[in-house]
């Protein structure tokens, strides 16, 4: 079975020699993790998830000072109390505001996906969860401390992506001329940018744009008054909520940021909402009249000719936003607008993975 990380080869072969290979295709876990962790990748375009990672390294971590090499005293052992786990994934970089998700049902059933296994990652009892005692080991090896160092040189390889991605950010506002500030900031715009990164960004940008813009609004024609447009974010990227992104106020319109050639999504964030009309802001660089024909052609493989249907779902689409459309957003920019872009960009960033400037990692 192939390494797919570079660096989890390395550790393998620092710690094993000759035998690195073979601990890994008897090493489950290790397998796992080698799926799980190409967020690091160069132009990887997926969303990190940390919960599952950390909901391992919470019991590894433990289980190094408690039963390293005890597999029999282990295999009796209830497990740890889903608080302490919990706290000490909020304790992690990136992790502050970890919920339960990676030690729910979901999380298992991904572990047998990715693996091929029979038996559940954890086990779960009376609240207190350990992982399957065999997953500890490779055959009679306990792979537990070398499971920690992968995870720690993981995390220590996403903090300085985000580091790096920050300081990009930060120098499109140091650039010398508006012209190449603009430049700089549609780099950052690109088919191959990581999901949450784009929403952010394309976030910052509408929400700019849309400030400059204003609607007369009143309950009745003596009330009628001037309001600016705001743009909201409806909630955080790593939600996997299936929710709407943004909101403009006060006119009630939804966004939704998706990517091309996923139209069944497009359909079900509409019945989401009763067809409710959305503006899809999609990270592509075909032209809108492409995105509705391909979306039409999809509509009909589903509905077939049926018109009230396929005049609904046509409806219920109220935009289509581009990287084209959002590199003219910029081009309309002033210097003070890019400034205010960044700032936006950045604080976003640090919310959405978790980054908590005020204070440094906590330890256990």
């Amino acid at each position: 079975m192939k390494i797919k990380r570079p660096f989890i080869e390395e550790i393998l072969k620092d710690t094993y020699g000759d035998d690195y290979q073979r601990i890994f295709d008897k090493a489950p876990l290790i397998q796992y993790l080698d799926k799980k962790m190409g967020a690091i990748d160069r132009g990887c375009t997926a969303r990190r998830n940390l919960a599952n990672l950390y909901a391992i390294y919470s019991i590894t971590y433990r289980y190094v000072n408690d039963y390293y090499n005890d597999k029999d005293s282990y295999s009796e052992f209830e497990g740890y109390s889903y608080s302490e786990l919990k706290d000490f994934c909020n304790s992690r970089y990136g992790g502050e505001r970890l919920q339960n998700h990676g030690y729910n049902n979901r999380a298992i059933g991904e572990f047998r996906n990715k693996t091929e296994t029979k038996e559940d990652l954890f086990v779960i009892k009376d609240g207190k969860y350990k992982i399957f005692p065999d997953y500890m080991y490779a055959e009679k090896v306990d792979i537990s401390k070398t499971v920690n160092t992968i995870i720690e040189k993981f995390i220590e390889l996403i903090k300085t992506k985000d580091e790096d991605t920050i300081g990009i950010i930060e120098a499109v506002s140091k650039e010398e001329s508006l012209e190449k500030k603009r430049e700089a900031l549609k780099k950052q715009l690109a088919e191959d940018a990581e999901a949450r990164m784009f929403e952010i960004i394309s976030f910052a940008i509408l929400k700019r744009y849309y400030a400059g813009k204003t609607v007369w609004y009143g309950e009745e024609k003596s009330s009628v008054k001037k309001y600016n447009l705001r743009l909201y974010k409806t909630g955080r990227t790593n939600a996997n909520d299936g929710g709407i992104d943004f909101v403009l106020k006060p006119v009630g319109r939804f966004f939704q940021v998706t990517e091309v050639g996923r139209y069944d999504k497009y359909f079900l964030d509409i019945d989401k909402v009763m067809r409710y009309p959305i503006t899809f802001v999609v990270k592509t660089e075909k032209e809108n009249e492409e995105i509705q024909i391909e979306m039409l052609e999809e509509l009909k493989k589903h509905y077939g000719t049926e018109i009230s249907s396929l005049k609904s779902y046509r409806e219920a689409i109220e935009e289509i936003i581009t990287l084209g459309d959002l590199n003219e957003m910029i081009d309309k920019f002033s210097e003070d607008d890019i400034t205010e872009i960044v700032k936006e960009i950045i604080l976003y960033f640090n919310l959405e993975m978790n980054i908590d400037d005020s204070e440094d990692e906590k330890e256990d």
